[in-house]
């Protein structure tokens, strides 16, 4: 079967497409969070990427969980509770954990419908832009299940405590203007123009420093459960170390140089 994941490079932004549109890009296939996970380590180890567009081929985004693999390789078809358990532990779960730990910051670019585990993925990037024809959906409810994913910490983070209740208990969705306005996206634009915005974004984030980029991206994360003493000193670790980077030495003098010919 051909990989999942489409990895293209383009300058300092990695473009990556889930690249299953006959599954539209169901996420509990095999190797697909093998996939995820080695290409967020690869990002993470080359410092020359400094942005992520993530997207899905075809008309969805993605629609989650597989549900013959969900019953079969997750569910009732391990036979014991404790396999299923397990299941989750070392597959889907293994996604958010890597996801989340990118250290350059990440775009979804919703080009469809994103349901499930494919709405709480969209969850996990940095920033969101829908497509017109975007939806989302926190569907689990009502297969009887409940966000095996980590979609009950990811999703009031995007949206708000009663926003997400609201898609979590209803199971129903909610179309690009709804999340604009709840905050789940930042734009909304038409589907022909999606990715054009989305690199925009990215080349924009990319051009400035890539240290910077990457400590900047931390302490947000780190800033969304930790006191703010604890991140005051995280901060003045990291700016101690970008004191002393070359990029920020030729950002300052370019600034003096601007400023001396004024």
């Amino acid at each position: 079967m051909p990989d999942f994941l489409k990895l293209e490079r383009l300058g300092p932004v990695l473009r990556v497409t889930m690249n299953r549109p006959e599954t539209r890009n169901a996420l509990s296939d095999d190797g697909v969070v093998e996939e995820f996970v080695a290409c967020c380590e690869q990002v993470n180890a080359d410092l020359s990427v400094r942005a992520v567009v993530l997207t899905g081929a075809g008309s969805a985004f993605s629609s989650g969980g597989n549900l013959k693999s969900i019953r079969d390789k997750m569910g009732a078809g391990l036979g014991e509770p404790t396999l299923s358990r397990q299941a989750y532990r070392a597959g889907i779960q293994r996604l958010p954990l890597a996801w989340c730990n990118l250290e350059v910051p990440t775009i979804a670019a919703v080009n469809g419908p994103a349901y499930g585990a494919g709405n709480d993925l969209a969850t996990m990037c940095d920033i969101r832009i829908a497509s017109a024809r975007a939806e989302f959906s926190e569907t689990f409810v009502k297969l009887g299940l409940i966000a095996g994913d980590g979609g009950a910490w990811l999703l009031p983070r995007a949206v708000g405590l009663s926003n997400a209740c609201e898609m979590a208990f209803t199971g129903e969705a909610i179309d690009a203007e709804q999340a604009l306005r709840w905050g789940l996206v930042s734009r909304v634009v038409p589907a022909e123009q999606l990715m054009d915005a989305a690199m925009d974004l990215a080349k924009r984030i990319a051009a400035n420093p890539p240290h910077a980029l990457r400590m900047t991206k931390r302490l947000i994360r780190e800033g969304q459960h930790v006191r703010l003493d604890t991140l005051l000193e995280m901060s003045a670790g990291f700016q101690a170390l970008a004191h002393h980077t070359a990029d920020h030495e030729a950002a300052l003098q370019g600034l003096l140089d601007q400023r001396a010919r004024r």
